[in-house]
């Protein structure tokens, strides 16, 4: 049997340009920590070699993974980041057995990168949801170790009661899958039967919001999700509607997980805002299901003066 050796980066790559596996994530193929797998797995070359763990790429270098094939340092391979105003009866997947409208043939077309959802909605819930061609920020920001918050309208078929929105707060309720609490909770009222909160949690298991009023035997009537870590559903983004962030945006989103450097995260210069306000202005909101050309995001789309970054795996903010 023949001793297998071990394959060392050519030395051009081992004092200058970008990490292989890095690269590969911002081009939205998946983590770091899968690109390594698939460079050990020999489905990665560079120029025309196969490529190996270690292996730094500078601009030019055409490299192929996975049947797609980008070129180092051409712009179409920086990071972006689209929200999405999503629809109810949209599904966030590119193949479904059922042929149910997805949210993938909403998003403009990209060349030798792909879109990477940011988490989840399911079928019956609207609200903000975010692409990025960034595999490595999509898992920091969807990782359950980051604790990103998750905000969201709800409305639901009744009233809680003073000791279920303590409970909500407090000791959590229990579901098959775990424990949740809530880390805000506020009543924002309605009319007659039904009834709106804004809630916050830090995680996002399937159906979480949904299932939880469903164990208090509430029933949600519509569930709509105006915030994301420091990204707010910008109230001019219709449903339908799609807005690139700008390259300032885009920035900040990457220095506040930690991709562009160590130093403290910049306060944002633009007006306070903290998504479309619930009860009345959600309801008109809602109904207004127009679909409308693509928009740059505008102002109101990120937090101002966010300073909280995701948890680390250490599980200290840093």
């Amino acid at each position: 049997m023949t001793k297998k050796t071990e394959q060392v980066a050519p030395a051009e790559y081992a004092e200058q340009g970008e990490k292989l596996q890095k690269v590969l994530a911002q081009a939205g193929f998946g983590s770091r920590r899968m690109m390594e797998e698939w460079i050990s797995a020999g489905r990665v070359s560079v120029n025309g070699e196969p490529a190996t763990l270690g292996m730094r790429v500078v601009a030019g270098d055409l490299v192929k993974a996975d049947r797609r094939t980008i070129r180092v340092g051409e712009r179409d391979q920086d990071v972006r980041i689209l929200l999405y105003h999503k629809q109810e009866g949209e599904i966030v997947s590119r193949d479904d057995p059922e042929n149910r409208t997805t949210v993938f043939d909403k998003l403009p077309k990209l060349r030798g990168q792909k879109w990477t959802a940011i988490g989840r909605l399911d079928f019956n819930t609207s609200g903000l949801l975010i692409f990025t061609t960034s595999g490595e920020l999509a898992n920091r920001l969807m990782h359950p170790r980051f604790e990103v918050e998750r905000e969201y309208a709800v409305r639901v078929q009744g009233t809680m009661s003073e000791a279920q929105m303590e409970q909500m707060l407090g000791i959590g309720i229990d579901l098959e899958d775990g424990r949740v609490v809530f880390d805000k909770l506020l009543d924002e009222g309605g009319e007659g039967f039904n009834h709106w909160y804004r809630v916050m949690l830090k995680e996002g298991r399937n159906r979480i919001v949904r299932r939880t009023f469903e164990a208090l035997g509430l029933t949600v009537s519509r569930l709509i999700r105006v915030r994301f870590g420091l990204i707010n559903l910008p109230p001019r983004l219709k449903r339908g509607m799609t807005a690139e962030l700008g390259e300032g945006e885009v920035a900040q989103v990457l220095e506040w997980v930690g991709l562009t450097g160590e130093q403290d995260v910049m306060q944002s210069d633009m007006p306070a805002g903290d998504g479309p306000a619930p009860s009345a202005a959600i309801e008109k909101s809602a109904r207004k299901a127009d679909a409308t050309p693509r928009s740059r995001a505008g102002k109101n789309t990120l937090r101002h003066g966010q300073t909280t970054r995701p948890k680390s795996k250490t599980g200290v903010k840093r």
